[in-house]
Order: C-alpha cells, then structure tokens, then sequence
C-alpha cells in the first residue's frame, strides 16, 4: 500500500511534468522570438538593398565592369554616447542595434569604402582622456572591419566641440584616431573625396581656422593642377603638388553647405510639411553663405554633409 507521502510526491512530479511541457515550447519560443528579432531582422531587411547599375556617361547602354566601380556607404551622426549622459540601458540598445545594422551591411553589400560623416561620438567635445579612450574601443568594436574594406571618419561638433569650444588637443586626438584634422583628399577609382573639418569654417581669423582654411588652398591646388592637361606647361606650384584624377571632387563634410531651409527639397528622406520652411541658421544648422560660396565652382562640386545635406550641381540645389 503506497504511503499518503509518496503520492504527494508523485502528484508534485506531474505537476512539474505538466509545468515543464507548458515552459518549455514558450521558452524556446521566446528564443526564437530574439533571434528574430535582434539578428535575423537586419538580413531580411537589408536584403532588399542592392548597388545600382552604373553606365558611362557617354554610352548609357554600357556597363563599366565591377572592378571599375567604387561601392561606398555614407553614415553620419552615430553618436556613440558616452559615460555623462548615456544610460547603459540606452547605450546597450543603440549600441547593440548600429552594430548589428552596420555588420550586415558589411556583409550583404560588400563596400569597398565606408564614411561617417561626422559625430561619431556623443560627448568627445567635453570627455575626460579615460572616457574617450572607452569610447574609442567601443567604436572599433562596433564599426569592425575586413582589410579590403575602409572606413573613413571625418570630425564633427560632438567629436571637436563647437567652434567656441574647439581646441588643438580635440583636434590631435580625434587625428590619432581617424588621421583628419583639417583637410585632405582621397582618391579612389579615379574619384576624388575632399574631406573636410566643416566646424573649422567659421571665418573669425582663429588660429585653428587660419590652418584649415590653408589646408583647403593646398588642397584647392592639387585639385586645379590635376585638371591642367598639359604637363609641360605647368606652373613650379603644379609640378610640386600631389597627382590625383582629373575629376569632379565630391566635398565630404558635416555641416552642409548654406541653403535657407529645406523648402526645396524633395524625397523619401526630406523633412515633414511642417519642417521645410523652418529657416536654417547660419554656423549652426548650416555652413554660411561665406563659407560655402568657397566650396561653389559650378559644376564641379557634389557636397554631401549630414541631415539631408544640399548638392549643389551646375549653381543648383537639391538634397542629397
């Protein structure tokens, strides 16, 4: 005769038997539910996204081969957040999210060459030594690469501070890092990407703008002598300065160049009704018509900068 114990014991056992049968399949649904969610999700996703078709521009009907072609990706603003104001809770969650968005772009697309548009961190204008070195290593885990792909970053105000708070230091560690400070040209399949510290174009006759807007004129020179087809003919300055293409530069910087407001533009990405006609206010929003009219020669500049940046093609405008 079972002992009234022993059949508690087995009613407990079934109970457990009933509970497991039941936690189980809402477990591993619950598993299957975050892998979709925090990894699969990015494929599926981005697997609609592919590289255009590009022909010349004299024969549209012929495709340039894929060695030819320069496949690049343009970010901007990351904002990785650092230790004042960023919640770990919050910093886990974009951290977690722009890691898994950028790794499958990697994977899925392939690009040659990737550019981050400044802003890379949240508070680099105002971090302790320590914070930004944290910040650093989080960024190259984040943002890691194969060899035969290259990242590019260029400075922003969250990176350097705002011009008011701009300094030499700022400017030399974000240079240890992404080696830019003021200014340079990258070539890459015979096209030319000026990248530039746009936050150091204020045009007050300060010492860190009086550098960049020198760094431009070398810049500017390499650019004018490349186009010069007679190289016998060429002035002592041209013979010195570096050989690039002979092609139309594509400005790269964080501040568009000045546009009134975004009344102009169109697109999937263009801001709301209610926002386009919200002027812009020059030095903040935008570069100043000063500067910018720097960067115009019609039809030989693309300007791409962050927030639905202005091109400016032959004198006109539209968002890029």
């Amino acid at each position: 005769m079972a002992s009234p114990r022993s059949g508690l014991a087995e009613h407990k056992f079934r109970r457990l038997k009933k509970c497991g049968l039941f936690l189980l399949p809402l477990l591993l649904y619950i598993l299957l539910l975050l892998v979709f969610c925090e990894f699969l999700i990015y494929y599926l996703v981005m697997h609609r996204c592919t590289w255009p078709e590009v022909t010349t521009a004299p024969e549209r009907d012929h495709k340039l081969s894929p060695q030819s072609v320069l496949k690049a990706i343009f970010l901007s603003d990351t904002h990785l957040l650092g230790e004042i104001t960023g919640h770990w809770w919050d910093k886990l969650r974009r951290e977690w999210q722009m890691e898994r968005a950028f790794q499958t772009a990697l994977w899925l697309l392939q690009p040659d060459i990737v550019f981050i548009l400044g802003d890379v961190f949240d508070e680099g204008k105002w971090s302790s030594p320590t914070a930004w070195a944290d910040d650093v290593a989080r960024f190259r885990s984040m943002f890691r690469h194969a060899q035969n792909t290259e990242l590019v970053a260029i400075a922003g105000n969250h990176d350097i501070g705002f011009h008011y708070d701009m300094n030499k230091y700022k400017l030399k560690r974000f240079e240890n890092v992404f080696n830019f400070k003021y200014g340079k040209i990258i070539s890459r399949e015979g096209i030319n990407f000026v990248l530039v510290n746009s936050v150091t174009l204020e045009g007050d006759g300060c010492s860190i703008c009086k550098s960049a807007e020198a760094a431009l004129h070398e810049l500017s020179l390499i650019l004018n002598c490349s186009r010069k087809h007679n190289p016998q003919g060429a002035t002592t300055e041209c013979k010195k300065a570096a050989n690039v293409p002979p092609s139309a530069p594509i400005l790269l910087q964080h501040y568009p160049l000045y546009r009134r407001s975004d009344s102009d533009c169109s697109g999937e990405d263009s801001a709301t009704p209610e926002e386009k006609n919200i002027p812009f206010k020059e030095k903040y929003d935008v570069l100043s018509q000063e500067a910018s009219q720097k960067f115009v020669n019609p039809g030989q500049i693309l300007s791409i900068g962050f927030g639905g940046s202005p091109a400016m093609l032959d004198g006109s405008m539209s968002c890029a």
